[in-house]
């Protein structure tokens, strides 16, 4: 069994654009450095937004040397970005995209969410990427429900969603740079799963809704992020109450991490040459917003 480190508690909620209530659970510059491969987690909790016509949401904005997964629960979003990629998710469906040597793009409600109003919900994760990968070109994968497998859990006791990686012989969509695990957990009230995860990975888990208690030890609730030890093959989590959780589980990458705003490289000179790219417009252009 993974030993449990710890449980650490998101911070309280602050915009991103004007579309975006989200929770800062981690980033680089703190728990991120002990998480690799994985380096930012922003949950959106339950937000009811009115009906309205104003785009909401964020413009064009730069990433390079990662990449950004987004899992909508409810609401709609539109992403675009300067490799061409784009489309429309909405509730179950996942946006894997891949910064690589650098992507511009914007992310919005979708028109039709923001006229009708309704509640958003959603989390977005950062996976680095090894410095040789650093250098791929970007690209965007969707993910729809459809394409994701459910796995049922022993016993009744929930299910798991397999957005990436592997469970009970149920191979998730995703395709990843290195070995990941990213799981959409839902658990019955009262009911114990153990969580099969690879000796050696990072393995965490974000509560986003419900109570547990980990490895019979620790209570986690809404916006809770357990950390467990990267020995031991499997944890264990018992439901005091319906929940949901995200499982996120990776290979770590043994190099420096060197982040500054929507960069993540190795040195300090990269992150300059990424500005440098990104004034320069090496990183690619939007051309014209999409109309609201």
């Amino acid at each position: 069994m993974k030993k449990l480190l710890r449980i650490h508690q998101s911070s309280g909620m602050h915009w991103v654009g004007n579309g975006f209530p989200v929770r800062s659970v981690f980033d680089y510059n703190g728990l991120g450095r002990e998480l690799s491969p994985f380096l930012l987690l922003d949950y959106a909790a339950p937000y009811q937004f009115p009906p309205g016509n104003e785009k909401r949401g964020v413009g064009g904005h730069p990433h390079k040397g990662f990449e950004t997964v987004t899992v909508a629960y409810q609401g709609e979003l539109e992403h675009r970005d300067s490799s061409g990629g784009g489309g429309k998710i909405g509730a179950g469906d996942v946006q894997w995209m891949t910064a690589g040597k650098g992507i511009v793009h914007e992310e919005f409600h979708s028109r039709d969410f923001t006229r009708k109003g309704g509640t958003l919900e959603m989390a977005q994760l950062w996976v680095n990427l090894r410095a040789k990968d650093k250098s791929a070109p970007p690209g965007y994968q969707t993910l729809l429900k459809a394409q994701i497998p459910n796995a049922p859990l022993p016993g009744d006791a929930g299910t798991v969603r397999v957005i990436a990686g592997e469970y009970s012989g149920h191979k998730g969509p995703a395709k990843t740079f290195t070995p990941i695990n990213l799981w959409d957990v839902n658990l019955v009230a009262g009911k114990s799963a153990e969580l099969p995860l690879p000796h050696g990975h990072t393995s965490a888990f974000l509560v986003l809704s419900g109570k547990v208690v980990a490895n019979g030890e620790r209570e986690a609730a809404e916006g809770d992020l357990a950390i467990f030890a990267r020995s031991g093959d499997s944890l264990s989590v018992n439901a005091k109450t319906d929940a949901k959780l995200l499982v996120m589980d990776g290979e770590p990458i043994a190099e420096p991490v060197v982040g500054h705003g929507p960069f993540v490289m190795n040195s300090r000179a990269e992150i300059e040459q990424a500005f440098e790219d990104y004034q320069l417009g090496r990183l690619g252009e939007l051309g014209n917003s999409r109309s609201s």
